[in-house]
């Protein structure tokens, strides 16, 4: 091998040593890095928040950002992120009503402590709060057309043998406010559901419905709790006198049919049974004011208990005896 040879493998060799020494130290130092900023720091960071929140007569959100800071803890890459960052991105955050305090006309703050349930929304996940800088986050919520209207979701039932719709079918809530132009206002009246069709019901239904919105408007609440309570029953049956009372003295009522038939449907199991004491009566005060003699009959306040009542006829023929 000649010495031209010789110099040239000394050189390669030297330089593959060089190579690797520098792809060494590189992989060294990147393997420190990153085990560093692996590891939990403290750091300031700041955000700016629109808030969002649903107040009556308000936009649902503010016109303005507030910049909230904080110390918090979060793996080096995070901190670096949000401290580097130039332009911060603006976050949306929902707030809570009973959060928020009214500290001018159209403005509204929260205030310490309060703001700890909004920690991961503010800041995002991967971030522990030691302490929040900022003390008082203040938004401005422009007023904006609106009215009241109640809720309405039509729905059809059908129960089981024994079983039936023992009280009122409920909202929650039962009206909402809706926000938009006054034309667009002054045409509606109420926000409806899609129906609801309740099967072979045995038992009380709950749930949750969307509202249908209406085009250009916005809602109080997309959606509503509902409640229907099914109860299973027995149903008694007896016959009563039809009796008249409040009459004044020296005056006589008679009652055509002077008996009533009564159907009453309980929740089952009965705890009392209603019919020991159950009346049947005609209101003086009802026959004197009619023109026909034709009267309603009146019971005593039904017991707990009693789903439902009929009486049988509904309505009767009364005559004062002279």
């Amino acid at each position: 091998m000649s010495l031209k040879d010789r110099i040239r493998l000394h050189v390669g060799g030297k330089q593959r040593e060089l190579a690797f020494f520098a792809f060494s130290l590189l992989l060294a130092l990147a393997i420190w890095f990153f085990s560093n900023l692996s590891k939990t720091y403290s750091g300031t960071v700041s955000v700016p928040i629109i808030a969002e929140c649903n107040i009556d007569g308000h936009k649902g959100r503010s016109s303005n950002s507030a910049v909230v800071s904080a110390r918090c803890r979060a793996d080096g890459f995070r901190l670096i992120k949000e401290q580097s960052r130039r332009e911060k991105k603006t976050v949306v955050v929902k707030f809570e009503r009973s959060d928020l305090r009214r500290t001018g006309q159209d403005t509204w703050s929260i205030f310490g402590s309060a703001k700890n349930s909004y920690i991961n929304k503010m800041f995002g996940e991967g971030i522990t709060l030691e302490a929040f800088i900022t003390d008082t986050l203040s938004f401005v919520f422009a007023e904006e057309n609106h009215k009241k209207v109640p809720v309405d979701v039509p729905y059809t039932v059908q129960c089981r043998p024994q079983y039936m719709q023992s009280g009122a079918f409920k909202t929650v809530p039962d009206s909402v406010t809706i926000y938009g132009e006054d034309i667009r206002l002054d045409a509606i009246d109420k926000i409806t559901a899609p129906r609801l069709s309740f099967i072979d019901a045995d038992e009380s239904r709950h749930g949750v419905v969307k509202l249908n919105k209406p085009a250009g408007i916005r809602l109080s609440a997309e959606e509503v709790a509902y409640e229907l309570p099914v109860s299973r029953y027995v149903e008694l049956k007896g016959i009563f006198p039809v009796e008249v009372w409040n009459a004044p003295a020296g005056h006589e009522v008679q009652v055509y049919p002077p008996s009533a038939h009564v159907y009453l449907r309980c929740a089952f199991p009965l705890a009392k049974d209603p019919i020991a004491s159950f009346k049947v009566y005609i209101d003086y005060k009802d026959f004197s004011e009619s023109m026909s003699g034709k009267c309603v009959p009146k019971t005593l306040k039904l017991t707990q208990g009693v789903l439902d009542c009929r009486i049988e006829p509904e309505v009767f023929d009364c005559v004062e005896v002279l």
